[in-house]
């Protein structure tokens, strides 16, 4: 495998969105101070990375994705300080931590847009893509905004109308607008520099790495995203030199062209993979309907198909395994609705099971690991809309605000869900029988044996449309284990391959007394609604 940042083989990620985790100041918001008094609880459940949402200066009109000061820490937040500070108490404790780099947009209050929007020319007038007319007309894949400024142009957005897009060129700029300029133009190659510049900074302050928002997005009309992979081929080539130790992990969510671009890792994305949103998210109704497999894979009516995810996935993998890592997620701040939502214990145990025993980097969305199911029907927080239900408060205990915040209710970023009492860490840590002693469990084992780390070798073994039963290997050496998973609310049995197993596995964890010899053979019975590890 091209050569990684050595910590990366055995990290397991945890996702904490800043304002809903922990308020140390009782203001109603989490805050950076707070997330580094529960690095213990981050560390005790066996996680030793975490990826920071964004927590630089910004007016949050899409939750911090619009950035105003790539260099300050948002007071709300702390300072740079408390920032340091939180790198300094995780890397004694041996953990990592990566910043969310949004290089694609700003903030319309960020300085440098602020410049671009003049009529006379400065340094920044080239910084953003703006047409050459008030007038210009929003065109295929580029929406602009128009009448906002006193220069005569229609500056084009990233994603909401308050975030406009940096200029990194287009890689077929059109000869009927001018205003197209091409990736080795002196403004597209500034903000490339300046894209260096602030993760310099950061590094140098402590940062491991960063989460590349949008990484798909800089260069416009680039159908094929060749351009825009070489601006991050320019960017890893930079970072292998000045801080081989740091990751890079993008918002691309296709791994095919996401690692040949540069990234150490990509993450599923159910937007442009949907074999990854067949296994947790599949319509559920729509299995009830005229298609009898419509439902999830992790659903226990067993209408799932495997296979929509197998296909997707080998696809990728096979393509890329020695370039970088694919990471599936839990969820994300963007992914509704949580995992949990509509999901007995039984059916959570199993997708943990998937997530900490697949190849790559493991993404854990905070309180997934305690069950949090979000809070239907919110108004639209900061740019959340549909997303907000997933944004609420970390659930510490059954206390007020579930222990989030000494603010009063009202004042809260956001509410916590009505079932907090019951879904806490304090009640969890205490139960042997809990999800978040599960997920304890299983990070323990995947971080014991080489083969399921991140570079372990992959092979399925029985994935068949139409039959719940899922049974993949990994290897590393001489080691090799077997996962076994049955979603469905019935029991399901195979045949193993010829010759690979010559004696009973031993069970790292789940279903015991799976395993019968037949003949020569061997086969697997698998009960309702279970899954196990096995080492071979």
């Amino acid at each position: 495998m091209k050569k990684m940042p050595s910590w990366l083989e055995k990290a397991v990620f945890y996702q904490i969105y800043p304002q809903s985790f922990y308020d140390s100041n009782g203001d109603g918001i989490g805050d950076l101070p707070g997330i580094t008094q529960k690095l213990a609880y981050i560390q005790s459940v066996g996680f030793n990375a975490i990826w920071l949402n964004p927590c630089f200066d910004s007016p949050f009109a899409d939750a911090g994705y619009d950035v105003a000061d790539y260099y300050r820490v948002a007071p709300r937040y702390g300072t740079n300080d408390d920032l340091v500070d939180l790198f300094n108490a995780a890397h004694d404790r041996g953990m990592h931590v990566i910043l969310d780099l949004v290089p694609g947009h700003t903030s319309l209050e960020n300085a440098w847009f602020k410049a671009s929007c003049k009529h006379e020319r400065n340094e920044y007038t080239d910084w953003f893509i703006w047409t050459n007319s008030v007038w210009t007309p929003p065109l295929p894949n580029l929406q602009n905004v128009r009448g906002y400024a006193e220069r005569d142009g229609a500056y084009v957005v990233n994603f909401f109308y308050s975030q406009p897009a940096l200029n990194y060129g287009f890689a077929l700029p059109d000869p009927a607008y001018p205003w197209q300029q091409p990736t080795d133009a002196p403004g597209p190659q500034r903000v490339r520099q300046e894209i260096k510049n602030i993760m310099k900074y950061w590094i140098d302050l402590g940062a491991d790495g960063f989460r590349v928002d949008m990484a798909a997005s800089l260069v416009k009309n680039d159908p094929d995203k060749r351009a825009t992979s070489a601006v991050w081929q320019e960017l890893r080539a930079w970072l292998d030199d000045y801080a081989p130790e740091a990751m890079l992990v993008s918002e691309w969510g296709y791994p095919l062209q996401a690692l040949p671009a540069g990234f150490h890792a990509d993450f599923t994305l159910g937007w442009t993979m949907p074999g990854f949103t067949s296994l947790f998210r599949k319509d559920r109704a729509h299995g009830r309907g005229a298609d009898p497999y419509g439902a999830s894979y992790f659903d226990p009516s067993g209408r799932g198909n495997i296979m929509e995810f197998v296909d997707e996935y080998l696809k990728h993998y096979l393509a890329t395994r020695d370039l970088g890592f694919i990471s599936l997620i839990s969820g994300n701040h963007d992914v509704t609705p949580r995992l949990a939502k509509g999901r007995t214990m039984p059916d959570l145990i199993m997708p943990f099971i998937f997530l900490y025993t697949m190849p790559g980097i493991p993404f854990t969305y905070y309180g997934d690991e305690i069950g949090m199911t979000g809070v239907e029907g919110l108004p639209s927080k900061e740019g959340g809309y549909q997303r907000t239900q997933v944004r609420t408060p970390m659930q510490w205990n059954g206390g007020p605000n579930a222990g989030f915040s000494t603010a009063p209710a009202e004042a809260l970023y956001l509410p916590v869900e009505q079932a907090f009492k019951q879904v806490n860490v304090e009640n969890q840590v205490s139960d042997p029988n809990s999800l978040l002693n599960a997920v304890r469990r299983l990070i323990q084992i995947r971080l014991a044996h080489p083969c399921l780390c991140a570079s372990g070798g992959f092979e399925v073994v029985h994935a068949a449309f139409g039959d719940p039963l899922f049974i993949y290997k990994r290897m590393h050496g001489e080691e090799a284990i077997l996962v076994a998973l049955n979603p469905a609310a019935r029991p399901t049995e195979t045949r193993l391959p010829e010759g690979m197993l010559k004696s009973i596995p031993a069970v790292l964890f789940g279903a015991d007394g799976v395993f019968r010899q037949d003949g020569a053979g061997w086969k697997v019975q698998m009960p309702a609604q279970s899954g196990g590890i096995y080492q071979v």
